[in-house]
């Protein structure tokens, strides 16, 4: 009798892995191709800023116009505010300090930022953030009075996130800078954006004003670094599937 012949060794398909492979690939690569857009687009943003920053402080928007002004693309624009305190009362948002880097002279820590309402010259009413204060300090602070020339930086309304606990109007409480949630429980009338008082003197003096340079310089670009890893994923999943067809090769033809 003839021996029975052996059965042929099962040759794994390669067509689901390979279109697995190059679906995965692709998205990998379009993720990493949106992250280096996300980089220019930022670095734009920032030249922007930085350009803004640095000019020549330029007046107050007129109040009449306030509605029409988009505030995003005034944000961190240097100007100048003539007008007068309303001295009745102020509001705190608190936040964290980071310290800042060895040598440097800023406070730090946990406290607030004081807001406070301001009359401009045009009638028109705007919040202040008038600087920092640890929370050590907050009982040294009042209410600025009297007229005053604030040079300082518009800036959009910070934007809450899931994270973020309830505002407390009612004790004038916040933990978000929001112009019109402020101006309501100030009593005033609510604007699109808020003025941050620009740092004067050695910063170590409550409210601090903000270092427009140093507040810059935090904001995150770790585009490229997303991208790279995207891209090295890629190459992963690549070297991934060759060395597994090579194995598969191999072993078919060693069988």
């Amino acid at each position: 009798m003839t021996a029975a012949s052996s059965p042929a060794p099962h040759k794994p398909g390669l067509l689901l892995p390979t279109l697995l492979t190059v679906i995965g690939t692709v998205v990998l690569c379009t993720l990493g191709t949106w992250q280096l857009q996300r980089m220019g687009e930022k670095h734009a943003y920032i030249d922007r800023l930085q350009e803004q920053a640095a000019g020549k402080p330029a007046p107050m928007p007129p109040s009449a116009s306030w509605a029409k002004l988009d505030p995003a693309a005034l944000d961190l624009t240097h100007v100048v505010a003539k007008g007068s305190y309303i001295d009745d009362r102020i509001a705190g948002v608190r936040t964290t300090i980071a310290a800042g880097p060895p040598g440097s002279r800023q406070l730090s820590g946990f406290g607030r930022w004081v807001f406070q309402a301001f009359k401009l010259e045009d009638g028109g009413v705007i919040l202040v953030n008038r600087g920092f204060v640890p929370e050590a300090r907050l009982g040294q602070i009042g209410p600025a009075s009297g007229p005053d020339t604030i040079k300082g930086f518009l800036r959009a309304p910070e934007v809450r996130n899931s994270f973020t606990p309830q505002d407390l109007p009612a004790i004038r409480e916040f933990y978000t800078r929001d112009p019109a949630a402020i101006a309501a429980a100030l009593g005033q009338p609510p604007a699109p954006f808020y003025l941050e008082a620009a740092r004067e003197g050695d910063g170590m003096t409550p409210p601090a004003g903000v270092d427009v340079r140093e507040l810059i310089a935090r904001i995150p670009d770790n585009h490229l670094q997303y991208a790279l890893t995207w891209f090295g994923l890629a190459l992963t999943l690549l070297g991934v599937f060759a060395a597994w067809v090579w194995q598969t090769r191999k072993g078919t033809a060693a069988s």
